[in-house]
């Protein structure tokens, strides 16, 4: 039986108090002031998130531990962050293009505003609302163009809504979509339509979780990717793990190199996220944190 909710009473600390705190608990702080100074600017809570990789028990660091050990591997995942943050947007523009392109050529420039074009009506009305008011919020210059011009705003030709849609819109304008559609645009980048949509899913999730900063490093994502049946490289004893970030790098990659137009910049994000990965700073059980496997680079979904 789980325990009723408690009243929070727990006061505000000041900088000096927190770092006192953490050095209750074994920290090793050289520098008190300076570590003051990037609890300041970081915030408490986002620094604990890292300090668990170097815990023994909650709340109690393996012995030894530094604060600047803390520090370097939240730079770590910052870094990191920003590497995802970077592949998502390349494919993201990349899959709102296609989508937008193939729906266009099959249902017409305002084929999106009638819900006979998806399988589903349900989800359509309060996602074509939302689509509207993208519209009716943007400053982009085609848009203001389009508006003192044409008739209709603020619907607008499907090729114009993909550049104000969010990713979570475009992966939501597929999964609903017809299974014709689906399966067109799926063979763009290889994948069955259950896989893409799944995939759509989860980087969109990962897309999230990197806008606002959060941690990358030691997550399991709730949305969990699924993975093509047909392949045995994304099967145990491959990948032990389809909730980690290493599956999120290899997914990224797939989508990436399946299309002319962004295969170089996979090829050149390969190697960067391979670099920063061989720079993994000193923590106890670092492969597991991310989902790498032993050997990760020759991995044959990686290369």
């Amino acid at each position: 039986m789980s325990r009723a909710p408690i009243p929070y009473t727990k006061p505000a600390l000041s900088l000096p108090d927190q770092v006192a705190l953490l050095q209750t608990r074994g920290l090793v702080v050289a520098d008190v002031a300076r570590a003051a100074e990037v609890l300041g600017h970081m915030n408490y809570y986002r620094f604990s998130g890292y300090c668990l990789s170097f815990e023994v028990a909650r709340h109690q660091f393996t012995a030894g531990t530094t604060f600047e050990q803390v520090e370097a591997l939240y730079e770590f995942d910052r870094v990191l962050r920003d590497l995802v943050s970077e592949a998502i947007e390349i494919f993201e523009l990349d899959f709102r293009t296609a989508a937008g392109t193939h729906f266009a050529h099959q249902h017409g420039a305002f084929g999106h505003t009638d819900p006979a074009n998806f399988y589903s009506a349900g989800w359509h009305s309060d996602w074509l609302d939302k689509l509207r008011d993208e519209a009716n919020r943007s400053s982009e210059l085609f848009i203001t163009h389009y508006r003192s011009k044409y008739q209709g705003f603020p619907d607008l030709p499907i090729w114009m809504a993909c550049e104000i849609m969010s990713f979570g819109a475009a992966s939501k304008m597929y999964s609903g979509m017809l299974r014709a559609d689906q399966i067109d645009i799926g063979k763009r980048y290889g994948q069955h339509s259950v896989v893409l949509r799944s995939w759509l899913h989860h980087l969109v999730y990962v897309r999230n979780v990197c806008a606002h900063h959060a941690r990358l490093w030691g997550r399991t994502f709730p949305i969990v990717p699924v993975l093509p049946r047909n392949v045995a490289a994304w099967w145990p004893p491959h990948l032990p793990w389809a909730d980690r970030l290493f599956v999120t790098l290899l997914i990224a990659n797939s989508l990436l190199s399946a299309v002319a137009a962004t295969r170089p910049f996979a090829s050149t994000w390969r190697a960067r996220v391979g670099s920063h990965l061989d720079a993994m700073p000193p923590v106890p059980n670092a492969l597991a944190h991310l989902g790498l496997t032993v050997g990760w680079k020759g991995h044959a979904l990686w290369r």
